[in-house]
C-alpha cells in the first residue's frame, strides 16, 4: 500500500514538472475585422456636397506635372462620402467648394468622420 502511494506521488510530481516545463500558451489572436475598422485614416479633397448627417469629398483630381506622359490629363477623381455624428469635430464650416482634411474610420462599410479641418 505504501509503495503504491509513493508511485502515485512520484507520478504526480513528474506530471507537474512536465507541465511547468512547457512554454506558456500563446492566446494572442490575429486582429479581427472589427478591430481593423477602428483604425483611422486621413484624406484631403474638395467638398462636393453637404447634408445634415454627411458630406461628400472629391479626392484625387489634380493635373499631372510636366515629367509625366500627358500634362493635360487629369487623374481620375473619386468621391467619398463621410457620415457626421455627435462625436465628429469640425474645425470651420462645411461648405461646397471648400477644401477639407478628414480623419475617419470605417464602421459597417461606412466612412465615419472623426475630425474635419475645413480650409478655404
Amino acid at each position: 500500500m505504501k509503495s503504491r502511494f509513493c508511485v502515485f506521488v512520484l507520478a504526480s510530481l513528474v506530471l507537474a514538472a512536465s507541465l511547468c516545463a512547457l512554454p506558456p500558451a500563446d492566446n494572442a489572436q490575429p486582429p479581427s475585422k472589427a478591430q481593423d475598422s477602428t483604425q483611422t485614416q486621413s484624406v484631403s479633397g474638395k467638398i462636393a456636397s453637404v447634408s445634415s448627417t454627411s458630406f461628400t469629398l472629391t479626392v484625387g483630381s489634380r493635373m499631372l506635372d510636366q515629367s509625366q506622359t500627358s500634362p493635360s490629363q487629369e487623374t481620375a477623381a473619386k468621391t467619398m462620402t463621410f457620415l457626421v455624428d455627435k462625436n465628429t469635430t469640425v474645425d470651420g464650416k462645411l461648405k461646397v467648394g471648400a477644401t477639407a482634411d478628414v480623419t475617419y474610420r470605417q464602421d459597417g462599410g461606412n466612412n465615419v468622420a472623426i475630425s474635419v479641418r475645413v480650409g478655404s
